[in-house]
């Protein structure tokens, strides 16, 4: 269970910064994080991340398929996680 915990902090920190640096590339008009690997890395336990950094940094907010898409992942995955462990 201490592994998991760990990974999941890591992974909701990777989508956290992938957030905010999407972001700043999209300010710069540099090269972007493509939307898949965002979804990715809400899919593989950051979900929580993800959307803390769409609404820290006002990002990706106008998109119906992140506003709708990433709460729908977590609650996806809590719901796996309650079958799982009860």
């Amino acid at each position: 269970m201490k592994l998991w915990m760990i990974y999941l902090i890591i992974v909701n920190l990777a989508a956290l910064v992938l957030m905010y640096s999407d972001k700043q590339r999209a300010i710069r008009h540099h090269w972007r994080i493509p939307e898949r690997t965002l979804f990715l890395s809400a899919i593989i336990g950051g979900s929580i991340g993800a959307i803390a950094g769409m609404y820290l940094f006002h990002h990706k907010t106008r998109h119906w398929y992140f506003v709708i898409g990433m709460p729908a992942i977590l609650v996806a995955q809590i719901a796996a996680w309650v079958l799982l462990f009860r």
